[in-house]
């Protein structure tokens, strides 16, 4: 039977004044466990982007009426609010369930030895955006889901799943200074990818505002431009990122590059070619619900597969990988501090 220590009143005391620092203390987490928590925190990423496009395409955006409580007289949904009310106050408890995953991730990498702090300015990073973009949410609700606030929710999103990507890296790096694997003109030719996925995901926002799915049964506001035209334009930068993407596979090659940056760009450009299915497909079906919501879940892949593109251009090894052994026990004790 394993011996549980007694908390004594000033071990109480000192979990009030810092809980995560009294955690450290007591707890290290391997490193599998902490990059389990940073995928955990990016799959929630996702999955609150895939749930909020299943609000908007059943029409839910107005389900609870008004922010923060769900109506005048309930914080929760009422059974007068009907299939709606709940499809709205679910998806937000699953703010929740995201705080929490992030919440562990930070938990984690607090407690990981050595302490590194970058990892958990990330965790912290994605508490602040999703905070905001609760408050973001509920400013939606409050003017009548208004496509550009709606626009800002979903790129606010995008914000997250990239600091969500960034932190998930990381945690299987070190903290060395990176070191580049491919030269100045393939990192040129990969920064071109990403903008041009960056105006793909903003002029897909504009599609969503100007389309047919306005998130309510009621009368709601669009943006005023043909979304046809806007969904050809769409289509263009979708197609560029394709062109740019099988590009630098081929680059990759000539330059006898890595495998590591030639995986994951053979990644994105499987990603890119069933997205682009799902695409073409919800245009000349007249936009089902269900395409459009595995179009959503795929933008978020697109993302996420051109962020690791452009992070597997360098490598990042440990910081303490070239200190002798008693050096590196020298460093983990100052950092990790009492047990």
């Amino acid at each position: 039977m394993v011996h549980v220590p007694k908390l004594t009143r000033a071990d109480v005391v000192a979990a009030l004044r810092n809980p995560l620092a009294f955690i450290a203390a007591r707890w290290t987490p391997d490193p599998r466990t902490v990059r389990r928590a940073a995928l955990s925190a990016l799959v929630m990423s996702v999955v609150i982007v895939v749930t909020g496009g299943a609000v908007r395409l059943t029409g839910s955006g107005l389900g609870c009426p008004t922010w923060p409580t769900c109506t005048e007289d309930s914080l929760t949904t009422t059974s007068a609010m009907g299939f709606h009310g709940a499809i709205e106050f679910g998806n937000r408890m699953l703010t929740y369930v995201l705080c929490a995953a992030i919440g562990w991730a930070i938990i984690a990498a607090r407690s990981e030895k050595p302490y590194r702090r970058s990892l958990t300015r990330l965790g912290w990073t994605q508490f602040w955006v999703v905070m905001g973009n609760a408050v973001l949410g509920g400013i939606v609700v409050l003017v009548g889901l208004n496509p550009y606030t709606v626009a800002a929710h979903f790129l606010l999103s995008t914000a997250l799943i990239t600091v969500a990507t960034v932190m998930w890296q990381r945690t299987r790096e070190g903290d060395a200074a990176p070191r580049p694997l491919v030269g100045k003109a393939v990192q040129q030719l990969v920064w071109f990818l990403v903008v041009a996925s960056v105006l793909l995901v903003a002029v897909g926002t504009v599609v969503t505002g100007a389309g047919p799915h306005a998130g309510d049964s009621s009368e709601i506001n669009r943006i005023p431009i043909d979304w046809e035209t806007v969904s050809k334009l769409h289509a263009v930068l979708a197609w560029i990122v394709v062109t740019l993407t099988f590009a630098l596979w081929f680059v990759l090659k000539a330059v006898d590059a890595p495998e590591g940056p030639l995986d994951r760009t053979r990644e994105l450009f499987l990603i890119l070619l069933a997205q682009g299915v799902i695409g073409y497909v919800q245009y000349f079906t007249h936009l089902p619900e269900v395409l459009v919501a595995l179009h959503m879940f795929g933008s978020c892949l697109v993302w996420i597969g051109v962020l690791r593109v452009l992070l597997s251009l360098r490598e990042r090894p440990d910081a303490t990988a070239g200190l002798p052994a008693q050096a590196y026990d020298s460093v983990n004790a100052s950092i990790a501090g009492p047990r």
